[in-house]
């Protein structure tokens, strides 16, 4: 257990590194946010820290569009199946002393980094997206419950469908948003988000938009690409530690 002084500096350094991410490459900020955190606190405690800056990010990506009728209306299914879901594992991510938690979490974030290096195409038809939605949508409920992180299997599934950048990009601020409410509604049924907890969730939002700046800043002068390389191979070691620790030791 961390004392606060250096439980704020952890979420500080780890908030402004997935904000830097975020800013060159696009995504990153709750994943490495979690899963660096999760490497000294539990993973329910992590995710706790990462509600407030998942909203402020997400709401505004999510309202900023003109596809936010259709995507309710297409999407419908998956985030009702996101939410029935959370509540199959919501007992695995509020249990701090199983550790099972941190160990699914490394897991995920190992097949997240590997998935992402490799970048396989697939591509998903419009007939198969009616019964596959409420399937993902089921399956990252579980996910969520158990880890508190939202990318897999929502971002390969996302990736696969024929949607344009700017639809893709509502379509995903949409989708974590209501990610983010389900998860905060898990944490608070299991009363992992005291007031202090949101203070320092609220501190975090300083911490990223600082990161966001500065990767921006960045993007101009480094190659993303092989920026995107770096992050998912740090992603890989971080998962393969949590994993190991929880599983092996």
């Amino acid at each position: 257990m961390l004392d606060t002084t250096t439980l704020v500096i952890a979420i500080a350094l780890a908030y402004l590194g997935g904000g830097i991410i975020k800013g060159v490459i696009g995504v990153g900020l709750p994943t490495i946010s979690i899963g660096v955190l999760s490497l000294f606190i539990a993973p329910g405690q992590a995710a706790a820290y990462m509600v407030i800056p998942a909203y402020v990010t997400n709401i505004w990506q999510a309202w900023h569009g003109p596809y936010l009728r259709a995507l309710l209306k297409r999407f419908w299914s998956l985030y009702l199946a996101l939410f029935a879901g959370s509540w199959i594992t919501a007992g695995i991510l509020a249990n701090e002393s199983s550790g099972l938690a941190a160990g699914i979490l490394g897991i995920l974030l190992s097949i997240y980094a590997v998935f992402g290096l490799t970048n396989p195409r697939i591509h998903i038809s419009k007939r198969a997206e009616t019964w596959l939605s409420p399937l993902v949508g089921l399956t990252m409920g579980m996910v969520v419950g158990a880890t508190g992180i939202f990318t897999m299997p929502s971002m390969p599934y996302m990736q696969a469908l024929d949607l344009d950048r700017d639809e893709f990009v509502q379509s995903i601020g949409l989708l974590f948003t209501f990610a983010t409410v389900t998860l905060t509604s898990i944490l608070l049924v299991h009363g992992l988000l005291p007031t202090l907890t949101l203070g320092m969730s609220a501190m975090a939002v300083v911490p990223a938009i600082i990161g966001m700046v500065l990767g921006r800043k960045l993007r101009g002068r480094i190659d993303p690409p092989l920026f995107k390389r770096i992050f998912l191979v740090g992603m890989l070691l971080i998962g393969l530690n949590l994993a190991a620790r929880s599983f092996l030791y």
